[in-house]
Order: C-alpha cells, then structure tokens, then sequence
C-alpha cells in the first residue's frame, strides 16, 4: 500500500512538472511573438514605471504619463489605484496603443492596504509566521480588489540600528528570524497561482544591506565585508528569492564602492546567477538618477550602469526612456540586454493573466465585498494583540481591575491618526479606533477619568516638519505647565493611572532617522510629574523602533509595548490591559539603555578581551552596562513560564545526523498563556570568527495555567553551516552550544560536539 501511495505522489509530480513546463513553452512562445512586433523604443517604454496617482513618495511626480501610455512608452504605473483609477488607465494601455499591451499597476502595501495591521517590526514580535502570512494575503485580498496587482513589500532589510526611521517596516536584527518573516510574507502575497484575481506580485526589498546605512541616517552609505553580507545581512533576500518572490527592488545604498543599482556583482551575478532569481528587478524611487549625485556619472552613464548591471524597470526616473535607444544605438548597452528586461516585464504581466484579461484586477464587486471585511478586522485586531510585547510589569500592576477607578493620561489616548503609523498606504486613519473609543464601547461613557497631559510634540521646529507630511500635529491652547498640572490633579483622584505616550507616526518610517530615541521632553516630564503622585503607573507607548528606556524602566510600574498596531489598535490595547488577552510578544530588535551603546545586536562576536567587570582593558564603557535594557527575545506574560534543563537525543553528531533538542516548558503563574520557545547555537571554535549566539528554531506554544509541555526540536548539519572565508557553505566538525530558552539571554544550554 505505502509503495502505492509512493508511486501515485511521484505520477501526480510528475504530471505537475510537465504542466508546468508546458506553462513556460506557451508563455515564452506568446511572448517572443510579441516581442517580434515590438520596436526597440516600445520595448524600452515596458521598463518605464511612472508614477500618477494620491501621493508622492519621492522628489518628483512623472509628467505626461497617459500620453505616453498612447505611445505604449509605460510598462507599469505606480500609486493608481481603486478599479475607477485603473480601468481608465488600462483602457489607454489596451485600446489605444498598436500593440495592446496591459500595464502593471504598483503600489506600497507594507503591513496592509486599507485594512491595516501592526507596523512590520510589530508583526515580526507575534514570532508567528503563519500569522504574518495571513495578513499578507488579506492585503493582497483588498490590493487585488482595489485594481492592484503589484506590492513593493516586503522589506527584508537586516537593522541593528534603531536610529534608522526604516527599522519600523522590517523584522529586525537576525537574519534567520527574518528569513522566515520573508518566506511568510511572500506566500501571503503571491498564493500559489499568480494568475488569480487575489494575489499579486510580491518585491522583497532594499537589494541590498540598506538596514547598515552609516549612523542610522536614511540613504546613507554602506559599507562590509563579503563575509559579514553572505552569514548576517543577506539570507533574508535569498529566503525571499527562494520562496520564489516575482519582483526584486534595488536599494539607495552603495555597495563595495557601487550603487546598488548599477552594480552588476549585485544584480547579475549574485541574485541572478548564484541565486538563479528569474524575475524582474525594479528600482526604487528615482534610485538610478540619483546615481548622478553618487558621483557615477551624467544621465546617459547611469542608465547605462543601470541598465548593464541587470535593471529591468525604472521607477519614476525615466532615465531609460530618454536614454535609452541611444545607448543601445551607441553600444554603450547591448540590445539583448534590453530584450530580456522587457521579456521579464512581459512575463511577470503574463504570469498574472492580464494578457487574458487586462481587467481581472478591476472588480467592483469584489472591491465592495473585500475592503475592511468584517474578518479581516477581526485578524487586524488578533494581529494588534500578538504584536504587542510587556517589558515590564512589577507587583502584577497589569492586567487593569476594571472595578478600580483608572486614569487614562497622554497625547495618544483619543488619537487616531497616529495608530496605523508610517507606510500605511491606502489606510484611513479616520477608520481606526482609539483607545477612549475602545474603553467607551467596552465600558460606556464617563468609566474612567482622563487628561491630555502634553502635546505629542511640543517643539515647534520639528511640529512643523512633520505636519508638512500630514503628521496633523496640533498645539493645545492650555500651556505645557497647565497640562501636566491637569494631568496630575486627574491622578491623584486615581487608583491607578495609564500614560498613553510615544512617537508620532512620522518619527519612524522612510526619511525619519533620529539621533535620540527616548520618549520626547515633553512627555518625560509629564511622566516624572505623574510619577510624584505615588500612584502605579502603567506606560503604554506607540512607536516604530526601539526606544531607550532606562528612566522608564526604573520608575514606571509596568511598561507595554504595542507599536503602531493598525486599524484595530484602540480594541486591542484595551483587550490587553485589562486581561482579556495575555500578551505574548518578543522582540526582534534589541532595546539599548542609551543611544551611545548603538549599534546594538544579540548576535554579537566576542572581543579578545571579553567583559570583565574586575579587568580595566576589556571591552566596556566607562558610563553604562554592556547589556541591553531589553534583548533580543524579550517579552513578558501576565503569567511565568519555567524551562526543564535541555535533552540532547545525541552529545555528538555526524553530517549524516538529526538532533532532537528537547526541554519542558511549564506554565508556572495563574493565567493561561503563550511562550515562543527560542533555540539558539554557538559554534565554539571556527576558521572565522563567530557569534556568540544565533537563532535557529522557534516554536510558540499555548498553556494552561499548570500545565506543561515537551517542545522538541530538530537540527541537522544545514543549521551549523555558515560562509567561510572563500564563501562556502560550510560546516565544520569541532564544539558547539545549544541554547534554549525564553529570550536571547535567559537560556539553558547544553554541549554537542559535530564529528
């Protein structure tokens, strides 16, 4: 029977196999066709992406866009979108150009589309990958509806570097943790069938190691080693590819002297040939003209940089469309090397079926049915409630006795516009619900007192750079003096007060790099004013990135961490802090005590004079601790989790070999609850140097208060590889460490040997 069964598995591959080869000869076939009618300037015009549509993300906005469409000199369009929008467009693209060729129509849909979900960075702290997916392909789901059939996400950029505005759009730190959000994410978008009505073109981005822009600061230079690219800062982008992402998007960065955008050994012989990636490769806005400013040369130099290196579209730019012929003309660029970016343009419309149906994407009816759906708020919401991370919580202060009288104090506690945060798209933070709202709806009017406390922002200077980008900032007409003295006659009629504090949308996200993250002035003096009340404070805080905290930390009484949790944010919060959901995040970024201790990582190397307290000449500063506030990993309960020493189903192992690594995780406090198991390694001796942890498995779990329950993990050789010095894959036999445990610190550990 089992050899039957075998035998009907390997029919049914096979037979999938020849479909799928079948697949490629037609559409190759189409498209050869096709591009044998097509003149070089109408093959050049497929790799032009304007931009038309509701915002700008960048210097500029293309200019003559439908006439150019007419000419066929448009292969996509990006920030069109609602099927009105599209259908106007892709009715010039298919009715009034010679060949009828559809347009792609793109646009940012990052942590959703209209409904929208915890920041990126606050997906990754859920450590649920098929959680993550799930809202990828409710995004797709309304992106499809809305005329779309392209995102420019996911953004799978390595950031150890909290001072960079962009942290917020990522998964954080490790490379493996970030792999698995890649892999989530573009099976969320892309389905299995790219040629349905409700998935999409996925574009995993920076290509590539934008996350290590110097100092922190957006667009900045980058700058390592081969081997630091290969084991830390690339596996994400390659999980990505593997997973088989459709779209590829260029980084601003430099890369070993060359913009990522001109670099051939980036674009072609490493994702195109070493990766074997197929699909099409798009800039970022404008990143090819501004090359110029790089210093690679005039318009002409960098198109054709851009063009050689392996670019198949240019967004926004139009560097190709004005350069373009001359430059194959000249033989500065070959004319193959034009011919095959088109071809992969014309296969990624074809792998979507618009060359069947230019308008499968412009459906009102999906769009009426499929847009803030009842279950996809509902998943907004159970995504709120995973995202959000409890860093502190002494004398069990949370969760919140609705019997006691609460005072709900800050700038953020009735705000809307800040709750889905930067990269919300299509979002309408007019749509999303507060926190008042929430406790109303939950509570009815007049439960609890409140006071506004501060501003969000208090100084003008940086009010006003981000009210020019919508931020809708407003100053209240009490003083910052009155404020406070309100806020702290409000506590003081309290048992218990909530500060609801944090960052505006715009101070993280692209363009918003900070040299100091800690709560603003304004806020912290509002909370050393509360904190002279005597009364427990719970801080609740919003934000895009790891914060410092250290004040905080010491005088606060609990400390919940929700980010920008989306449309359902208000809901969430209020289901957290009074219990109805225990919170279960960690955190994929590390939060340093101070700024002077960034970058700061959990996977670190170790110095050759390790920290030694009673030692003057080894690595430590004068002023603060090693460690983080927070480490990587980290996330309270409203219960406590006990861990069983390791059991190793082997002490040594051959490559021929699997690992269990087994231990008992106990839910020792009095509320059911979830704990995300972490299994780390170390490889003790190497031909390079290594880190002194790295993830490697993870599982979450749920357990009743009492209860226990054996978590198993399996390892093979593959996860005690890495790249040596001449970039192979390697392992090598020698000692390691195994790591379990509930955050990158607090561990058990066990020694294996690999033979």
């Amino acid at each position: 029977m089992f050899r039957k069964l075998l035998a009907i598995a390997a029919l049914v591959t096979g037979l999938q196999a020849n479909a799928q080869v079948a697949q490629e000869v037609k559409m190759n076939q189409f498209i050869t066709t096709l591009m044998q009618k097509m003149t070089l300037e109408e093959k050049i015009g497929q790799l032009n992406l304007p931009s038309v549509g509701f915002d700008v993300t960048g210097p500029l906005l293309s200019q003559g866009v439908e006439e150019k469409i007419k000419k066929g000199l448009v292969g996509g369009v990006f920030n069109t979108y609602t099927p009105v929008a599209v259908r106007k467009l892709q009715d010039m693209a298919v009715k009034e150009t010679r060949l009828k060729i559809p347009l792609l129509f793109g646009y940012d849909v990052i942590h959703g589309h209209r409904t929208i979900f915890p920041i990126s960075l606050g997906l990754a702290a859920t450590w649920d990958p098929a959680l993550v997916e799930r809202t990828a392909r409710a995004a797709a789901d309304e992106a499809t509806a809305d005329g779309l059939n392209w995102a420019f996400s996911p953004m799978v950029d390595i950031a150890r570097d909290p001072r960079w505005g962009r942290v917020s759009e990522g998964a954080g730190e490790d490379p493996w943790l970030g792999a698995q959000m890649a892999k989530a994410m573009v099976r969320g978008y892309q389905g299995t069938d790219l040629s349905k009505d409700n998935t999409l073109l996925a574009c995993v981005k920076h290509f590539a190691l934008y996350g290590a822009a110097e100092a922190g600061r957006d667009y900045n230079t980058v700058d390592m080693s081969r081997l630091k690219m290969y084991n830390e800062y690339l596996p994400p982008y390659k999980a990505a590819v593997e997973a088989g992402v459709a779209t590829v998007m260029t980084a601003f960065n430099e890369i070993e002297g060359v913009p990522a955008t001109g670099n051939k050994w980036l674009l072609t012989d490493l994702l195109r040939k070493q990766w074997g990636f197929k699909g099409m490769i798009v800039t970022d806005y404008t990143a090819i003209n501004e090359m110029m400013a790089h210093g690679m040369g005039d318009a002409k130099k960098v198109g054709e940089l851009s063009l050689n290196a392996g670019v198949d579209m240019d967004m926004v730019g139009e560097i190709f469309l004005q350069h373009g012929i001359g430059l194959v003309k000249s033989g500065k660029v070959p004319q193959s090397i034009v011919d095959a970016a088109c071809r992969r343009v014309l296969e990624a419309k074809y792998k979507l079926g618009l060359f069947d149906d230019p308008y499968r994407y412009v459906n009102e009816t999906r769009n009426s049915t499929q847009i803030m759906s009842a279950e996809k708020l509902l998943l907004s919401k159970e995504a709120a409630i995973k995202s959000m991370v409890l860093l502190k919580n002494a004398n069990q202060v949370l969760p919140l006795n609705a019997a006691k009288k609460i005072a709900f104090i800050g700038p953020l506690v009735k705000d809307q516009r800040n709750l889905i945060g930067s990269w919300s798209g299509a979002g309408d933070w007019k749509k999303a619900i507060s926190i008042w709202s929430a406790l109303e709806q939950k509570f009815g009017a007049g439960k609890f007192l409140y006071a506004k406390g501060a501003n969000l922002v208090d100084d003008p200077a940086l009010r006003k750079r981000l009210n020019d980008h919508d931020g809708q900032i407003a100053s209240d007409e009490k003083t910052p003096d009155q404020l406070i003295a309100e806020a702290v006659q409000t506590a003081q009629q309290a048992d218990v007060v909530v500060a609801v504090l944090g960052e505006a949308f715009g101070m993280s996200g692209e363009a918003a790099s900070r040299s100091m993250i800690g709560l603003l002035d304004n806020q912290l003096e509002l909370l050393k004013a509360l904190k002279k009340t005597g009364k427990p404070i719970v801080l609740v805080i919003m934000n895009g990135r790891p914060l410092t905290l250290s004040w905080e930390d010491q005088n606060m009484d609990a400390i919940l961490e929700t980010w920008f949790a989306g449309t359902q944010a208000g809901p969430a919060i209020t289901e957290v802090l009074f219990g109805e959901a225990n919170p279960s995040g960690k955190l994929t970024m590390t939060f340093p005590r101070n700024v002077g201790q960034v970058p700061i990582y959990y996977n670190a190397k170790n110095t050759g004079r390790p920290f030694d307290e009673n030692q003057k000449y080894t690595t430590k500063y004068l002023d603060v601790p090693n460690t983080p506030l927070y480490p990587f990993g980290f996330g309270l309960s409203y219960t406590s989790f006990g861990y069983s020493d390791i059991k190793l189903s082997k002490s040594s192992i051959t490559a021929a070999d699997k690992l269990q690594v087994t231990v008992t995780v106990s839910n020792t406090g009095n509320y059911d609850g979830e704990e995300t198991v972490q299994l780390y390694i170390r490889d003790m001796v190497g031909s390079i140097t290594r880190p002194v942890k790295e993830l490697r498995r993870f599982q979450k779990i749920a357990l009743k208060k009492g209860e226990s329950k054996e978590v198993s993990f399996t390892l093979t050789v593959e996860d005690l590889k890495f790249y040596n010095k001449d970039l192979k894959w390697v392992s090598e036999p020698g000692d390691f460490r195994v790591f379990v445990g509930t955050n990158s610190q607090e561990v058990k550990e066990a020694a294996l040997t690999l033979k």
